[in-house]
């Protein structure tokens, strides 16, 4: 993959910070992350489907979706959208609802690139180390970097 994804999780601290580029501009990475009929596409692990309740990408709306799995198993999201600014940055919320009460704050910053290239940055700050490395190991990795691949194939196409 050209576009390598980083994951950077720093001992002791409860964040995870994550950096990928993509061969499109920032409005059109931003507009992946904002249009849910895109989003449905490319979020999360290899043969997942998307159900969208409601993706309301804008600073103050909110979002609440459900990623089902191959044997059946249904996750559920949620989460608010404190800042959206179009084509620069994303400030939400992210709670798993099977762990409720426990809730993420992430900040996705679309940076420009020469070429009409996108860096994403995504810094997640979790409310303790153990939190945030339950998260990790709960398959995380995985659904982005799949998840980023299919982004991929959607800015391709």
């Amino acid at each position: 993959m050209s576009n390598a994804l980083r994951i950077d999780a720093p001992a002791g601290l409860p964040v995870v910070d994550m950096t990928r580029e993509f061969d499109a501009p920032p409005s059109a990475v931003y507009r992946a992350h904002r249009d849910p009929e895109l989003v449905t596409r490319w979020l999360g692990p290899d043969g997942y489907e998307m159900t969208v309740e409601v993706y309301d990408v804008r600073t103050g709306g909110r979002y609440r979706y459900s990623h089902h799995d191959p044997e059946g198993n249904v996750y559920r999201f949620n989460g608010v959208f404190h800042t959206a600014r179009e084509g620069e940055l994303i400030i939400q919320t992210f709670e798993y609802e099977a762990v409720p009460d426990v809730v993420a704050v992430e900040t996705l910053r679309f940076e420009a690139l020469e070429g009409g290239r996108t860096r994403l940055h995504t810094h997640s700050v979790h409310a303790d180390v153990a939190t945030r490395d339950a998260m990790i190991s709960s398959g995380m990795e995985r659904g982005v970097r799949e998840g980023y691949a299919r982004l991929d194939r959607v800015l391709a196409g």
